[in-house]
């Protein structure tokens, strides 16, 4: 067996594996044709984003976050710690995943189903970051609370994409695009925010709702389309 080619970037390597994957499956890559990049459809379960005083207000002064495993997205990692977050009328949703590294504001994402589990009534879809207004709610961790004046929202639909995927579909950050689902339970999501980083992998995020609507599943094909 040759050994790897270190000029092979993380990317390559990924993209060379999940091709092999697919071809022991029997089933094409689920990729554009010609496009720079294969596309990647992931579902984003409920989570939370912290700062770095609320993670020592929830659970100690000078707590770091610590890795449990990497995202998609380098440098970015679903960390061990969990959190409790408590909805009106004192509902509560335990084991609420952090994930790191730290940010400047503190936000909750959750599906519609889980707000409904809550008891929330006015949880906004939003692109992540933008939290003005949103709903309020408690966190609780092993060495304290934070309330939440704001911060819980639900995610809308996006795409990441680095500024070479963007050239490809003619596209620029903050458009909307297409996702065409297919499978028994097709569908096509009409707004899919772009957003577009130097160096992002191209990778769709919808949530748990969305995921179950349409049954995405491994093997299902997607296709990005421009919207027109």
């Amino acid at each position: 067996m040759a050994p790897p080619n270190p000029a092979l970037s993380r990317a390559e390597v990924e993209t060379r594996v999940r091709a092999q994957v697919y071809a022991a499956m029997g089933l094409p890559v689920p990729r554009k044709v010609n496009a720079p990049h294969p596309l990647l459809v992931n579902v984003s379960a409920r989570h939370c984003h912290l700062t770095q005083e609320a993670v020592e207000q929830l659970f100690g002064k000078g707590h770091q976050l610590t890795p449990m495993k990497d995202l998609y997205q380098d440098g970015y990692y679903a960390a061990e710690e969990k959190v409790t977050l408590v909805g009106p009328r004192s509902r509560v949703i335990s084991n609420l995943r952090i994930l790191g590294p730290c940010r400047d504001v503190n936000q909750v994402e959750l599906a519609y189903t889980d707000a409904i589990a809550l008891g929330i009534r006015n949880m906004p879809t939003r692109l992540s970051g933008d939290v003005k207004g949103s709903a309020p709610g408690l966190l609780m961790g092993p060495a304290g609370h934070l309330e939440l004046s704001e911060g819980i929202i639900r995610a809308a639909p996006h795409v990441h994409m680095c500024p070479e995927d963007a050239a490809f579909y003619g596209v620029e950050n903050g458009d909307v695009m297409k996702l065409r689902v297919g499978g028994p339970l097709g569908m096509t999501f009409e707004n899919i925010l772009v957003r577009v980083g130097k160096g992002i992998k191209l990778e769709v995020h919808i949530d748990t709702d969305e995921g179950n609507a349409c049954n995405l599943q491994p093997d299902t094909p997607c296709e990005l389309l421009k919207k027109t």
